[in-house]
């Protein structure tokens, strides 16, 4: 069996990489892993089924003329520096190959009675018809306050009382307890739960009888990430993820993390601190880190230390990790010893990121240049 790092699909917003590189965090930590590993690259993945992404294709001036999909599309592309997208490709939650996976897993899900199609008591908002859930609360898609009880026929999660949603296992991590706020969050959520929504985009659920209605967008990352895994027969693909991600997705998600022998898992990552470069320009000036160096300390080594200090690095932080990382980078040997790398490679396959705050480990993993795939232009100095 396999580990594979996979991103967590990120929602495609109105941003490139290059104004939000954090954002990014989670597909550099996987891309250096795997490269650690000896791995294949794996596309980078996308979440497309947004009620944001809906409001701003209704709202388009071109929408007559151009798709919601191309749109989807070009979005994403615009994500990356011109004509540097990656190489490894570009998977989106609601690919072909995703969209038949979800259907398959669901429907032997509801086969074995894991889930189930029944009437289901819900609010409509009266302006739009917009699903508000179960709950009344104002209409997101159109923001009117008033919605009506309506009980229609909905894809559900009714899971037996005690049912773990999250537990320890879930998380891709070595002697790491995983937060216990996460665990309590990711359980107070709604028994049964509504797994499908009114969204104009998305894995279309009419072939289960349920016009009108797309799988929900947190329970198809995740078979998302399965269907990146199934390319390279990972048996297990892990989801670098952040705590505010997982707490949203991972109840949703408990059912579709299994199939087939394989397993997903979660791996955290926290917050970088990118927004004050010029604060980090002058640091990399008085430490005189090239803009090589100063590229592989962003977009290489802060991904990497966000999956060992996974509550987020602080501001306050940087001129110390600044100063840890050019001792590594100038204690690179000429040929990593083998014995040095086998045991790294076993740290990474387990998820215990501990090394990365080893000079020694760290030194012998540093490569010549970050795989940045249209992240950021070319820093100079970089060959």
């Amino acid at each position: 069996m396999n580990v594979l790092y996979i991103n967590g699909p990120v929602q495609n917003g109105p941003f490139t990489i290059a104004e939000r590189p954090g954002k990014a965090a989670g597909i550099r930590a996987a891309e250096a892993l795997n490269t650690l590993l000896g791995a294949d690259p794996v596309p980078h993945l996308w979440n497309t089924v947004t009620l944001s992404g809906d409001l701003r294709h209704r709202d388009a001036p071109n929408r007559d003329t151009l798709g919601r999909q191309e749109r989807e599309e070009r979005a994403i592309a615009a994500k990356y520096a011109p004509g540097a997208a990656p190489a490894s490709g570009i998977l989106t939650d609601t690919a072909l190959v995703v969209a038949a996976l979800a259907l398959e897993m669901t429907e032997r899900l509801l086969h074995e009675g894991v889930l189930a199609v029944v009437p289901t008591a819900v609010h409509l908002c009266i302006r739009c018809g917009h699903m508000t859930g179960a709950v009344v609360h104002a209409c997101r898609a159109c923001g009117h306050h008033v919605s009506r009880p309506h009980t229609r026929r909905l894809l559900v999660w009714d899971r037996p009382a005690g049912t773990p949603v999250l537990e320890r296992g879930d998380f891709h991590a070595r002697r790491a307890r995983p937060p216990a706020h996460l665990l309590t969050i990711a359980h107070n959520v709604p028994e049964p739960l509504i797994l499908s929504r009114t969204r104009d985009h998305g894995i279309s659920l009419a072939p289960l009888g349920l016009d009108g209605l797309v799988l929900d967008p947190r329970a198809g990352v995740h078979i998302a990430v399965l269907a990146a895994a199934a390319r390279p027969n990972a048996g297990q693909p892990v989801m670098t993820v952040t705590e505010n991600a997982a707490a949203n997705v991972a109840a949703y998600g408990a059912p579709f993390r299994r199939h087939n022998g394989t397993r997903l898992r979660y791996a955290l990552h926290g917050r970088i601190p990118y927004d004050d470069t010029a604060a980090l320009q002058r640091l990399c000036e008085v430490h005189r880190v090239s803009p090589a160096q100063r590229e592989l300390f962003l977009a290489w080594f802060l991904p990497l230390c966000s999956l060992h200090l996974r509550t987020g690095i602080s501001a306050a932080q940087l001129p110390s990790l600044l100063k840890f990382w050019r001792r590594a980078h100038l204690a690179r040997p000429d040929t990593p010893g083998s014995d040095v790398l086998a045991e790294l490679r076993e740290s990474v396959a387990a998820g215990d990121m501990r090394w990365v705050m080893d000079v020694r480990a760290l030194s012998r993993a540093i490569p010549e240049h970050p795989i940045t795939h249209g992240f950021a232009e070319e820093p100079e100095g970089a060959s």
